[in-house]
């Protein structure tokens, strides 16, 4: 092959154009043909001019996109990053109030409502100090729970106390009548209805104490200041199959321990800390003992 034909070659499979067919860029100039009919060496040489003038503007082009590739990379890195974050791992406005109060007054009812022997004395008092308390921190932060305050950490501690201490009294006072078979015990219906309000009233303080301590409490969840969780909830194994606004809200600690007080093990969601274990191992051992008496004592009188 000879030079000419090579570089018209070479040309072609850059450009993409056959030379041979006579195609040249559009802006190159029409060369001068000799006495032959050919452009010769002109030809060559314009098309090499319009070669380099095309180049330019595809370096141009990439230079461009560069520039703005790499402006998406730091839009991604910088300020906006975190709203790729699941909503459990950054800032948010804070969970609805409204769920956890529902659920402490519905406690509340529940204590009320057990009979006179397993209630302590005078049985109005602890109900009515969960409900002051819990007035006192509706009033404080009534729609979502984000502000930050020491004694609202302490007043919503407290109100669990409370209700735990006069939960664990009624359930004391139950296994120790059915024990030692006392005659309040002999009908199974008042029995079981009794069981049945302790062991609800257990499942919603447990969520409770879950609700307060898993990663620093609602409030510290709110303002994403741990970034490990105590449990992990199926959302956060897969965040690919979840929302990306999701989070733990108290529905979700609720359901945690319904299911741990009828499982009397994990199921969906797992304790990752050592407190968050004990916990739950507290919970399952309650509600077994708890279930098993009542039951017991119940198919043995209707028997």
């Amino acid at each position: 092959m000879s030079r000419s034909a090579t570089r018209r070659a070479t040309i072609s499979g850059v450009t993409g154009t056959n030379i041979d067919d006579g195609a040249v860029p559009p802006d190159v100039p029409a060369p001068a043909q000799d006495h032959h009919g050919h452009g010769g060496e002109a030809l060559t040489a314009a098309v090499e001019a319009a070669l380099r003038h095309h180049l330019h503007d595809h370096l141009i082009q990439v230079e461009h996109l560069v520039a703005n590739g790499r402006r998406a990379v730091a839009r991604c890195t910088g300020d906006h990053h975190e709203h790729h974050l699941p909503a459990w791992l950054r800032p948010t406005e804070g969970e609805a109030r409204w769920p956890v109060a529902l659920a402490v007054l519905f406690a509340i009812g529940l204590q009320l409502v057990v009979p006179a022997p397993v209630a302590m004395k005078p049985a109005w008092l602890l109900p009515g100090v969960e409900l002051v308390l819990l007035v006192l921190l509706v009033v404080a932060n009534p729609t979502r729970i984000n502000r930050d305050h020491a004694w609202l950490r302490v007043t919503s501690l407290v109100l669990v106390a409370v209700a735990t201490v006069a939960n664990a009294w009624s359930a004391a006072r139950l296994v120790t009548g059915l024990i030692e078979g006392r005659k309040e015990w002999e009908d199974a219906g008042p029995l079981l209805a009794c069981g049945a309000a302790i062991w609800l009233t257990n499942v919603i303080v447990f969520a409770l104490w879950y609700w307060e301590f898993d990663r620093g409490g609602p409030v510290a969840r709110a303002h994403a200041r741990h970034p490990y969780p105590d449990f992990q909830f199926p959302q956060m194994a897969t965040p690919d199959t979840s929302h990306h606004e999701w989070e733990p809200a108290f529905i979700d600690y609720l359901y945690l321990s319904f299911t741990n007080a009828t499982a009397f093990s994990p199921t969906d969601t797992l304790p990752f800390s050592r407190w968050a274990k004990l916990t739950m191992l507290t919970q399952s051992a309650v509600s077994l003992i708890t279930v098993a008496l009542v039951i017991a004592r119940a198919v043995n009188i209707l028997q």
